[in-house]
């Protein structure tokens, strides 16, 4: 009795081990091809929306997101650059600088279908994720927040 116990547990650390490495390496390996860490946030205007940490990636018109501890071998979440638009830029309030990367500036976006969402990132991410946004095609205007 106590040997199958001792194999079950085991066994459940295997597995934890398993899943451990393997987002360690994707983890590892989404940032040396570029990705960068963002919090996301889905449905902001809920009281108890939670941030959820994240590796973006660029890909032509579409930014990828990437949830940390996901099953998905794809993105979680898809952000096209035509039709986004950045609503309100703000620090992080509170507790929000422990969910988000650090030194982090919010990002309230709106899609061109769909909920708001706020995405959270630091300087250097927000400086690609703005390029990105504003190296729209000729022809397309850039609506932003002041």
């Amino acid at each position: 009795m106590a040997v199958d116990a001792a194999i079950v547990v085991l066994a459940l650390l295997l597995v934890l081990l398993v899943f451990a490495l393997w987002y360690g390496l994707r983890w590892v390996a989404m940032r040396r091809r570029g990705g960068v860490s963002v919090a996301l946030r889905w449905d902001p205007d809920r009281e108890r929306s939670g941030w959820h940490l994240g590796i973006a990636r660029y890909h032509g018109e579409q930014f990828l997101w990437y949830r940390v501890w996901s099953l998905r071998s794809g993105p979680d979440r898809v952000l096209a650059r035509e039709g986004l638009e950045i609503a309100d830029r703000r620090d992080p309030i509170g507790t929000e600088s422990y969910a988000v990367p650090s030194g982090s500036t919010v990002l309230r976006c709106q899609p061109a279908r769909g909920e708001p969402i706020e995405v959270a990132m630091g300087p250097d991410a927000l400086t690609g994720f703005l390029s990105w946004l504003e190296s729209a095609p000729p022809g397309r205007r850039i609506r932003r927040a002041s």
